[in-house]
C-alpha cells in the first residue's frame, strides 16, 4: 500500500489552506470532505468574511501579521485581490480594549467622519480599526481548494472518515472509499472536531448561527460611508459588513443554541430574520432590510475563544487545525503555512496560545 506524505480531513477554508500550502511544498497531500463541494453543513460557505488587525490581546499580533502577510501571499498569486480594505469601528461598552496595527480610540465626532453611516449607541467607546476589511470568502476557497489541485493535492468530497489510527509513526485512515496510509494526519474538521478528538470533545462546542445579508446597491452601505463594525451587546458581539465583492451588507451575532453538526442546520426563523434586521437598522440607520437573505452556519467554540493549532500530545503525527470560535477565516492563509510548517517539523513557538496541550486541562 502506497504511503502518502498527508492526509487532510475536512476541506473547509483551513483543511484546503493546507492542502494548498503542503501540496505547494512538493509533498504528496490528499484531502477528504465528507460533503459534496459547495455543502453548506460546516462553517467555510457564504460570500464574504470579515478581516480586522484590532484584537483584545496582543498575543494574536503576530498571528494577525501572517494572516494580513499570507491574503497578501494569495494576492499575488490569484492575480487579483480576496481582501478588500474598508476600515472598521468596534464598539464596546465602557473602556474599549482592542488593540492591534493602528487601532486606536476615536471620539464621536471623528467616528462620523470616517465612516457616517454606523450609529453606535451613544454611550459607547468605539475603536477605528484603519486595514480592517472584507474578504471574498468563497472565491478564497475556491482559490485554495484549484491551487491545491494545481501543486499535485488530491481532494475528494462525498468521502466520509471512519476512523483513524496511528502505529509506529504511521497514520492510517479507513474511509468509504479505501484505508489510507501516511505520514502525518492533518485534522481540519470544523464543527466536528469533538468526533475527531474525541478525548477532548467536551472542549468544544458547536453553535448554530445565523446571518442577513441585504441588498445590495445601498450608498449607506458602502464604503466609505460604512465599514466593517460590530457592538458587543448583552446578547452577544453584533458583527456587521459593509457591500463588498459583490455582494450587500451584512450583520450577524456571535451567539446561538448548542447544535449536532451531523444534523443538517435549521434554516432561520422569521423572528431571527426580524431581530437581525432590526438591530441592521439601528446601527445603520436608513438602510433597506426587506430584501435580505438570512442562512445558518456553525461556530465551534473553545472556551477561551482561541483557536487549537499543533500537534496532539503525545501524538506528533497527528496535527489538529481547529481556527475556530467564530474568527477563525481571516487567519486562512496563515493557519494553512503553519500547517504546513508543523507537518514538516518547522518550529512555530509563536503558536503556543493556541496549542492543543491546554485541551488536557479541560478534560
Amino acid at each position: 500500500m502506497t504511503l502518502r506524505d498527508v492526509v487532510v480531513l475536512g476541506l473547509g477554508i483551513h483543511g484546503s489552506a493546507a492542502a494548498f500550502e503542503l501540496a505547494q511544498r512538493g509533498l504528496d497531500v490528499v484531502g477528504i470532505e465528507q460533503f459534496e463541494s459547495g455543502h453548506v453543513r460546516g462553517s467555510s460557505h457564504g460570500a464574504t468574511r470579515m478581516i480586522r488587525r484590532a484584537y483584545p490581546h496582543p498575543v494574536w499580533n503576530d498571528l494577525v501579521d501572517r494572516a494580513y502577510l499570507g491574503w497578501d501571499r494569495w494576492n499575488l498569486a490569484a492575480g487579483r485581490p480576496f481582501v478588500t480594505t474598508t476600515g472598521g469601528l468596534y464598539a464596546h461598552d465602557g473602556a474599549p480594549t482592542l488593540q492591534g496595527g493602528h487601532s486606536r480610540p476615536v471620539a464621536e465626532e471623528e467616528r462620523k467622519t470616517i465612516a457616517p453611516s454606523f450609529a453606535p449607541p451613544a454611550d459607547f467607546g468605539v475603536v477605528h480599526d484603519p486595514d480592517a476589511g472584507v474578504i471574498d470568502a468563497a472565491g478564497a476557497l475556491a482559490f485554495a481548494r484549484a491551487g491545491a489541485r494545481a501543486a499535485g493535492a488530491e481532494l475528494r468530497f462525498g468521502e466520509t472518515v471512519l476512523d483513524y489510527s496511528v502505529d509506529a509513526r504511521v497514520v492510517t485512515v479507513r474511509t468509504s472509499a479505501e484505508t489510507i496510509r501516511a505520514r502525518r494526519l492533518v485534522l481540519a474538521g470544523g464543527a466536528w472536531a469533538p468526533a475527531l478528538v474525541p478525548q477532548a470533545a467536551s472542549f468544544f462546542e458547536v453553535w448554530r448561527i445565523v446571518t442577513l445579508t441585504v441588498a445590495a446597491g445601498q450608498a449607506v452601505a458602502q464604503p466609505p460611508a460604512l465599514g466593517c463594525f460590530s457592538v458587543d451587546l448583552p446578547e452577544g458581539l453584533v458583527f456587521g459588513l459593509p457591500e463588498a465583492s459583490g455582494s450587500g451588507a451584512k450583520i450577524g451575532i456571535d451567539a446561538g443554541p448548542v447544535w449536532n453538526p451531523d444534523v443538517p442546520v435549521a434554516p432561520p426563523t422569521d423572528a431571527e430574520v426580524r431581530q437581525l434586521a432590526e438591530l441592521l437598522g439601528r446601527f445603520v440607520p436608513g438602510i433597506d432590510t426587506t430584501q435580505g437573505e438570512a442562512v445558518a452556519c456553525l461556530y465551534t467554540m473553545t472556551p477561551d475563544k482561541r483557536f487549537v493549532v499543533g500537534a496532539l500530545p503525545g501524538t506528533p503525527e497527528v496535527v489538529l487545525a481547529s481556527a475556530c470560535s467564530g474568527h477563525g477565516f481571516k487567519f486562512g492563509p496563515a493557519i494553512g503555512e503553519a500547517v504546513a510548517d508543523l507537518v514538516t517539523g518547522v518550529a512555530r513557538p509563536d503558536l503556543d496560545f493556541v496549542s492543543p496541550a491546554r485541551m488536557e486541562a479541560h478534560v
